[in-house]
């Protein structure tokens, strides 16, 4: 069952990355957008009411730290550009929108969050946690999501289908950068890049591994006390070269990393607006 359902889910999430260069032509009622503001990307999904992927866009930046907006102007900006050029790509209306933030995020922060979103015209009708927004692609009805991505990990357990334990700590794929910065003696967007090729990532596992056995033992403390089958793992810094490994070492349960991670809440997201 959770294999033909995690299946569906790489499907899902496959036909998404490819609606990003080639967007759907034709689709079903109205639209649904997700606008994710991450650490390190601001990605944009559109889908229709029936959840089809339809469009989407990525754009690196780093104008959100530890899931808290701090560049608020430059926030808008991205957001205002990637929605405006979907609505000339697709020639379509884009309404209504929804966003994530991590778990225990206060309303304050949540608030700012929304603002960027509305700035693009868009009207927000649901914020999710980012862990939540994922299961929603994954289908989860019973394990827990760890969403990974610049600055935080994010852990939600769901007990049939419904949520009963999120949280949020401060340790994530910005953290890698920071090491190989510090050890290179490099500038931050250096480090980034290096972090980001993948003919680099082995050789520079060594030196990362610890963040990663941090960020496992933040998960396995989380996880403590709760009956959790399957652990799904998402966010962009699951795209590490070996990070999946460490995880699945660290951990006692098993653990499952779908194709291209770093898309999953946004897809997610978007799937949590709804409809009507």
């Amino acid at each position: 069952m959770i294999k033909g359902q995690f299946e569906r889910a790489n499907e899902l999430i496959a036909t998404f990355r490819s609606r990003m260069d080639e967007p759907l032509k034709a689709w079903q009622g109205r639209l649904r957008v997700g606008v994710d503001l991450g650490t390190a990307n601001v990605v944009v999904a559109v889908v229709d009411e029936t959840g089809q992927p339809v469009a989407g866009a990525l754009k690196p930046a780093q104008v959100v730290r530890d899931g808290l907006v701090v560049d608020y102007a430059g926030a808008v900006n991205i957001v205002r550009r990637l929605v405006e050029n979907l609505r000339v790509t697709l020639g379509a209306e884009l309404l209504t929108a929804a966003t994530a933030v991590p778990p225990g995020t206060g309303d304050r922060d949540s608030r700012a969050t929304r603002y960027v979103v509305e700035s693009a015209e868009l009207q927000v009708v649901n914020v999710v946690d980012e862990p939540t927004a994922a299961s929603a692609v994954l289908g989860v009805r019973d394990g827990a999501v760890v969403d990974v991505g610049g600055g935080t990990t994010g852990i939600s357990i769901l007990k049939e289908g419904e949520v009963v334990y999120t949280a949020d700590e401060p340790t994530g794929g910005t953290h890698f950068t920071l090491v190989l910065s510090g050890h290179y003696g490099l500038p931050f967007s250096e480090a980034e890049a290096m972090k980001l090729d993948p003919g680099r990532q082995p050789e520079l596992l060594p030196l990362v591994r610890p963040v990663m056995e941090k960020v496992a033992a933040i998960v396995r403390r989380h996880l403590e006390g709760w009956d959790v089958p399957t652990v799904y793992l998402v966010g962009g810094a699951f795209s590490f070269h070996g990070f999946v490994d460490v995880m699945q070492r660290q951990l006692d349960v098993p653990v499952l990393c779908p194709v291209e991670p770093l898309l999953v809440t946004p897809l997610g997201i978007a799937l949590c607006c709804p409809a009507g």
